[in-house]
C-alpha cells in the first residue's frame, strides 16, 4: 500500500505535536489545519493519514496566511501577487517591464534565463548575438524581446537550444529586426520538448530589407502550446526570405497564427518545409497572409504530412497581391483527415500562379480567386485506416498508456508509458484564500486582474482553459468537481465513497518510456466492481485538480518489476473501467487495442501526483 505513516496529532500545552510536526510550529497554519481536517472528517486508523495528500498543503504561515486572505478579501490580492505567488508556491510568470538599457557590443548568452531583452542590436552595424542552450530544463520560462536588431545593418541573431525541454514557455519579440538590412535571424532547436509553449512574434522584420529569418527544429516535439503567433510579420519588408523548416514536427496540439504577415511586401520568399509533420492535432491560421504584395513566393511542401488530424483556416491570402506564387505539395496528406478553410483566397490578384499537387480531401474554398489555380491531383483520399480496426496505431497513442485487465497478471511484462508530471510545482491554497477567489467563466475577467493574465496572453490561455473545462456538464454516470484546496477534495471524495476511505497514488515514476514487469498485483476492494474517485491535475495558478468518479470501475495496485533483475521498483496504481460504453468512438484506448465503445474495459495507470481515493477495505 502506498499510504505513508505519520503520528497522531495532539495539543501540548497549547502546541501541535505529532503529524511530522515539530513542537515549534504554528497550529494555525494551513498544513495544521489539513490535519485537524483529515482527523476530523476521514473515519479509520488516523495513522493512516495520506501524508502525500498533506505535503500538498500551502506552505503559508499563520501570519502570511491571515495577511493574504485579507487582501482576497480586499480584492487588493494584485497588488502584492509577486509575494504572494512566491510565499504560497504558485505558478506565476514574472511581470517583465520595458528597460531603457542599451547594448552595443556582440553579447553571447548561455545557459541563461528569465530576462528582459530591450534594445539589443538596435541600430547595429554588423555584429552578432548568440543564445545559446538558452532557458533549458527550465520550469516556468518568460522572455521578452523588444526592439530587438532593430534598425541593424546586417546584424546576424542564432537561437540554438532555446527554452528546450522546458515546462511552460513564453517568449515575445516585439519589433524585432524592423527596419533592418540585411543579416539573419537563426531559430536552431527552439522550443524542442516543451509543455505549453508559446511564442508571439509581433511587428518582425517589419520594413525590413533582405533580411533573412530560418525557424529549423521549431517546437519539434512540443506539448499542447497556445502556439506561435507572427502578427504584421515581414510588412513592408522587401526581399525577405524566410524558411521555416521541421516547425512543429511531431509535436501535440500545436497552434500558429500568421496575421498580416508579409503584407505589403515585395519579393518576399517564404518557405514551409516539413511544417507541423507527424504531429497530433495541429491548428494553423493564416489571415491577410500575403495580401497587397508584390512578386512573393510561397511555397508548402510536406506541409502537415501524416499529422493526425489537424486543421487550418487562409483567410484574404495573398489577396489583391502582384505576381504572387504558391504552391502547395503534398499538403494535409494526414493520419486522420483533417480540414482547410480557403477564404477570399487570392481575391482581386493580378498575374497570381497557386499550384495544389497532392492535396487533402476535406477542403473549403469561399470566394476563391478562378484565374491562375492549377489543381494537380487534388482531393486525393487519405492513407488513415478506420478507427478501431487495430491496424494501423498513431504514433500520439503512447504505448502501455491504455491496456486490458488481463495484463494485470504478476510476471507480465508491458511497456510503461511515461507518467512524470510535466506541471509546474504548485501548493493548495488554504480555505481561507481560496473562498474569497473567483473561479467561473463569468468572473474571468476579475481572475485575470488577479494573476496579472494581459489580453491574449499565455496566462489568459491556462485560466481560460482550466475554468472552462472544470464547468463542462459532467458525461454519463460521471460526478466531478474542481478543488483548489485539500479539504475541498477530502469533502468530494467523502460526499461520493463515504467517511471510510483511503487515498492511494503511484509511488514514484521508475519504469516511465520502458518496459517494466509486473509483480504483486492486489485488487483494492477485493477486486470487485466499485465505486472510485480520481483527482487530476489541471494548469493553473494554484494547485488544481479535476476530480470525477464514474460507475463500474475495478481499481489495482500493482509492484513493478525491473525487466531484467526482476527486482521491484515502483509501486503502480492502475483503475479500470469496465462500462466504455458512454465514450467516444475515436478515444485513444479504441485506436490503441483496436475495439468500440461498450464492447472492452480499459485500464490506465494514475500518473505522478495523480490520486485514486477508494473505499477503505
Amino acid at each position: 500500500m502506498v499510504i505513508l505513516r505519520a503520528m497522531q496529532v495532539v495539543l501540548v500545552g497549547g502546541r501541535l505535536i505529532g503529524g511530522g510536526f515539530s513542537a515549534e510550529e504554528n497550529p494555525f497554519t494551513p498544513k495544521a489545519s489539513l490535519v485537524r481536517y483529515w482527523n476530523k472528517e476521514i473515519r479509520g486508523d488516523k495513522s493512516l493519514r495520506s501524508e502525500f495528500l498533506v505535503s500538498k498543503a500551502s506552505p503559508l504561515n499563520a501570519v502570511d496566511s491571515a495577511t493574504f486572505a485579507k487582501l482576497a478579501a480586499q480584492n487588493s490580492l494584485p497588488t502584492r501577487l509577486p509575494d504572494f505567488c512566491s510565499a504560497a508556491n504558485l505558478f506565476c510568470f514574472p511581470d517583465l517591464s520595458p528597460s531603457l538599457e542599451k547594448h552595443d557590443d556582440d553579447v553571447k548568452f548561455s545557459v541563461y534565463d528569465q530576462k528582459n531583452f530591450t534594445n539589443y542590436g538596435n541600430a547595429r552595424a554588423g555584429g552578432a548575438d548568440q543564445f545559446k542552450t538558452y532557458s533549458k530544463d527550465g520550469n516556468v520560462v518568460t522572455d521578452s524581446f523588444r526592439r530587438y536588431s532593430r534598425g541593424g545593418a546586417g546584424h546576424d541573431d542564432k537561437f540554438t537550444v532555446y527554452g528546450e525541454s522546458s515546462n511552460v514557455v513564453e517568449e515575445n519579440f516585439n519589433s524585432y529586426g524592423t527596419f533592418g538590412t540585411g543579416g539573419a535571424g537563426d531559430f536552431t532547436n527552439y522550443q524542442n520538448g516543451v509543455n505549453n509553449p508559446t511564442s508571439r512574434f509581433t511587428s518582425y522584420s517589419d520594413g525590413g530589407n533582405g533580411r533573412s529569418q530560418t525557424f529549423k527544429t521549431y517546437t519539434h516535439e512540443a506539448n499542447a502550446g497556445s502556439g506561435q503567433s507572427f502578427t504584421s510579420y515581414g510588412k513592408n519588408g522587401n526581399g525577405l526570405p524566410n524558411e521555416f523548416a521541421s516547425y512543429g514536427v511531431s509535436a501535440n496540439v500545436i497552434g500558429s497564427g500568421f496575421s498580416n504577415y508579409g503584407e505589403k511586401g515585395n519579393a518576399a520568399n517564404d518557405s514551409f518545409t516539413s511544417y507541423g509533420s507527424d504531429g497530433n492535432v495541429p491548428q494553423n491560421n493564416f489571415k491577410n497572409y500575403g495580401a497587397s504584395g508584390n512578386a512573393a513566393v510561397d511555397t508548402f511542401a510536406n506541409y502537415r504530412d501524416k499529422a493526425n488530424v489537424g486543421d487550418d483556416s487562409f483567410s484574404s491570402y495573398a489577396k489583391d497581391s502582384n505576381s504572387e506564387k504558391v504552391n502547395f505539395v503534398n499538403y494535409g496528406q494526414s493520419f486522420n483527415p483533417g480540414s482547410e478553410t480557403f477564404t477570399g483566397y487570392g481575391k482581386g490578384a493580378e498575374g497570381s500562379k497557386i499550384g495544389f499537387k497532392t492535396y487533402t480531401p476535406n477542403s473549403t474554398f469561399k470566394d476563391y480567386a478562378k484565374k491562375g489555380v492549377a489543381f494537380a491531383k487534388y482531393n486525393v483520399s487519405s492513407a488513415a485506416s478506420g478507427v478501431g480496426d487495430g491496424k494501423t496505431v498513431n504514433k500520439w497513442i503512447e504505448p502501455g498508456k491504455f491496456f486490458r485487465e488481463s495484463t494485470l497478471k504478476e510476471g507480465t511484462v508491458i511497456p510503461m508509458p511515461d507518467i512524470k508530471d510535466k506541471m509546474p510545482k504548485r501548493s493548495f491554497l488554504p480555505r481561507s484564500i481560496i473562498s474569497k477567489l473567483p473561479f467561473s467563466t463569468s468572473k474571468l475577467g476579475e481572475i485575470k486582474r488577479i494573476f496579472h493574465a494581459g489580453e491574449n496572453s499565455t496566462m489568459e490561455n491556462i485560466i481560460s482553459d482550466a475554468v472552462t473545462e472544470c464547468e463542462r456538464p459532467p458525461s454519463a454516470g460521471e460526478t466531478k468537481r474542481c478543488v483548489g484546496s485539500a479539504e475541498d477534495m477530502i469533502d468530494f471524495a467523502t460526499s461520493v465513497l463515504g467517511r471510510s476511505v483511503v487515498l492511494r497514488t503511484t509511488e514514484n515514476v521508475a519504469g516511465s518510456k520502458q518496459k517494466v514487469v509486473i509483480g504483486k498485483v492486489n485488487g483494492i476492494n477485493g477486486g470487485k466492481l466499485t465505486k472510485a474517485v480520481s483527482c487530476h491535475q489541471s494548469l493553473y495558478p494554484y494547485l488544481l485538480y479535476y476530480c470525477h468518479s464514474v460507475p463500474k470501475v475495478r481499481v489495482y495496485e500493482a509492484d513493478l518489476l525491473e525487466l531484467n533483475s526482476k527486482t521491484k521498483i515502483n509501486h503502480g496504481i492502475a483503475i479500470c473501467h469496465m462500462d466504455t460504453s458512454s465514450w467516444g468512438p475515436t478515444h485513444g484506448a479504441f485506436l490503441a487495442l483496436g475495439s468500440k465503445p461498450g464492447q472492452i474495459e480499459v485500464c490506465h495507470w494514475i500518473f505522478e501526483n495523480d490520486m485514486n481515493w477508494a473505499i477503505a477495505d
